[in-house]
């Protein structure tokens, strides 16, 4: 495009408005690709609905690191898993979920006040990771409020993320119904 500004009384020049409409044409068939740089905040419009704001931040980051960015996926963060558990608690009418989440969130906290003598959201990436890791060794037989928290959030993380448009697109890179070439000879009960 020409570097030069257009006074408003004047319009564009017809060269103008082709690079100006080409340019704009052309921009959504960029393909950045899964490995683009992520945005570093939650995917949020506006405030949470149900967590307060440290606690949107927690799920967030501990979503993230369940499912984390990586050559062939964008995350839980970019695809908006905290933003999608927020809102189904938000409309969710039972209240013992609702305060599950709120306790789970703050056991997690405690777990990592006990481990490293700070909150998660304070403490190092590698300090985040060693909670993640303690609370995934129980997986199989949990004992404490957040070893049982934990499961609950990797589970909503997974449906969440795999049923959102980055979970099905980029990540298992579903192209949609495609037609079966050659011979098909479908599914035989019998």
């Amino acid at each position: 495009m020409s570097d030069h500004r257009v006074d408003p009384q004047e319009g564009l020049s017809r060269r103008e408005m082709l690079e100006v409409t080409a340019a704009a044409l052309a921009t959504p068939l960029l393909h950045l690709g899964p490995a683009a740089a992520p945005p570093t905040t939650p995917i949020l419009q506006g405030a949470p609905k149900f967590f307060t704001g440290p606690e949107f931040a927690l799920l967030d980051e501990l979503s993230d690191l369940i499912i984390p960015t990586d050559a062939h996926s964008p995350g839980a963060r970019v695809a908006g898993v905290a933003t999608y558990i927020d809102f189904r608690l938000s409309e969710s009418l039972d209240a013992d979920e609702k305060v599950k989440w709120h306790s789970g969130l703050a056991a997690v906290d405690a777990l990592s006040q006990e481990l490293n003598g700070k909150a998660f959201m304070q403490g190092s990436p590698e300090q985040r990771v060693a909670v993640l890791t303690k609370l995934a060794a129980a997986d199989h037989d949990p004992k404490t409020a957040a070893e049982h928290f934990f499961q609950q959030l990797k589970g909503w993380t997974v449906r969440a993320y795999y049923t959102s448009k980055v979970g099905i697109h980029a990540d298992q890179e579903y192209k949609g119904n495609v037609y079966q070439r050659g011979e098909f000879a479908g599914y035989d009960a019998t």
